[in-house]
């Protein structure tokens, strides 16, 4: 550990300025107009994992943005670990509620302040230096791939072909992914669970152009306030959601998994707080661990309709459109939430407006289990780094291709993230403790020692 340590103190300042580099790169994949900045980023990774050792580094073209793959190969006699990241981050809109600007990397208090800082670009260089810091130390324990992609925020929907077209060269004893986040620094964990996705975008279109909301207000059904009231009836009074069928394949935890699940540290007042807001919402019955971790919700990600500039427009508008997400637990399928979404949505749909539904992207809920060998070398590598054990949590987000990866190559999937979730992953302000970051190029190492040992 002090061989570790000592070796990231000596390149500390380095390590924060080749992040920073890479923050600077506007590798929005949902946005074409960045396409190039895109592409410049994956050419930097590949650079990067080049100068850090690996072998065989290649920027593999895809349909859409390029996965960059790299090795290091040392004994065949060793178990090889697969890490997973992406390059590619969310939009920055909106702008203005930005302190600094997204794409210009800013440390207030500890702080980085950038788009991608947490999610993903901060966390899955922590495993570039971490390799380097092996390499250069002559401390590599395992046989490494490197798998890093360019478009986890739109779907990943090339990245499945191109791990089933490159399987054998994939092949490895544990996929190692770092897009997770623990309690706290003072409460290490590793989450156990994601949610899977089901994402949609409705349309509801009543006349055939925008109506002067005076002359045909009243006479005409406003798209808006219908949409309005069809998302509204989506759940019910207790929050549930109100689709026929959502809720049928959902296993209800039982009283021993609740009580550890709600045994994890949380402070209700503090949550509030971090939020702004004066009280939680959310499904009767379940506490706010159960209900971000472990239950199914939809929630409306954005909605738009009619004139919205600056002053008066006073219109009727033609349609009316929104954007709408569903989290899934263990033993729903996103393409059959999508099918009875749709249904649903069309069957409320009146008389005097068209509804049209459009599946975007989806993925599965996945469990990793807590008694393989890749997860006890995980939680060594935390109570050394740490100086206490982990604790398993389940996650709200969902990370589609952690069950691809189980799927097509085999193997289960360690989720060793050092974000928090008060980082405001895809939100304005998004941020990643430099703390977190050094600390995650410590613990990584260990991993990698200990998933070695244990796998003799």
């Amino acid at each position: 550990m002090q061989e570790i340590k000592k070796y990231v103190e000596e390149n500390k300042q380095r390590f924060l300025d080749e992040l920073f580099e890479l923050l600077r790169f506007p590798s929005v994949s949902a946005d074409p107009k960045y396409k190039g900045d895109v592409l410049k980023t994956a050419a930097f990774v590949a650079k990067k994992l080049k100068e850090a050792g690996a072998d065989n580094v290649e920027v593999c073209e895809t349909a859409g943005y390029p996965i960059v793959y790299g090795e290091k190969l040392v004994d065949e006699a060793l178990p090889t670990v697969l890490i997973y990241g992406h390059y590619d981050v969310q939009p920055a809109d909106p702008l203005e509620l930005w302190d600094t600007p997204p794409f210009e990397p800013t440390v207030r208090d500890g702080k980085i302040y950038a788009r991608g800082s947490a999610d993903d670009k901060g966390q899955f260089y922590m495993h570039v230096k971490a390799f380097e810091l092996m390499m250069q130390t002559n401390t590599l324990a395992c046989n490494v791939k490197f798998m890093i992609e360019g478009e986890e925020e739109v779907g990943s929907s090339n990245l499945g072909i191109f791990v089933k077209a490159n399987a054998e060269r994939l092949k490895a004893d544990v996929v190692l992914i770092s897009d997770t986040s623990m309690i706290s620094m003072e409460n290490p964990s590793i989450e156990t669970g994601l949610r899977g996705l089901a994402y949609m975008e409705v349309e509801v279109v009543g006349p055939n152009r925008d109506l002067h909301s005076g002359v045909y207000g009243g006479a005409v059904a406003n798209p808006a306030t219908i949409l309005c009231k069809m998302i509204a009836s989506l759940h019910d009074e207790n929050n549930h959601v109100n689709i026929p069928g959502f809720y049928d394949k959902v296993v209800e935890l039982t009283a021993d998994e609740k009580t550890a699940l709600n045994s994890a540290p949380f402070e209700l007042d503090e949550y509030k707080k971090d939020l702004g807001i004066d009280a939680e919402w959310g499904e009767k019955g379940f506490s706010t661990l159960e209900r971000t971790g472990t239950r199914p919700t939809l929630e409306v990600n954005g909605i738009w309709s009619g004139y919205i500039g600056e002053g008066a427009k006073t219109v009727l508008p033609s349609k009316a459109n929104a954007k709408i997400s569903m989290r899934l637990v263990p033993n729903q399928s996103s393409t059959e939430i999508a099918a009875i979404f749709q249904k649903h949505f069309e069957s409320i749909a009146p008389e005097f407006v068209k509804v049209k539904v459009m599946s975007h992207h989806g993925g599965e809920p996945v469990v990793t289990p807590t008694d393989s060998v890749a997860y006890r070398a995980a939680e060594k590598a935390i109570a050394d780094s740490f100086g206490k054990k982990p604790i398993p949590t389940r996650g709200g987000g969902s990370i589609p291709i952690v069950a691809l990866f189980e799927d097509v190559l085999g193997i289960k999937s360690v989720l060793f993230g050092f974000g928090l979730d008060s980082d405001a992953l895809h939100s304005p302000n998004e941020k990643y403790d430099i703390y977190n970051y050094y600390k995650g190029i410590e613990t990584l190492p260990l991993f990698h020692k200990y998933f070695a040992e244990l796998s003799k």
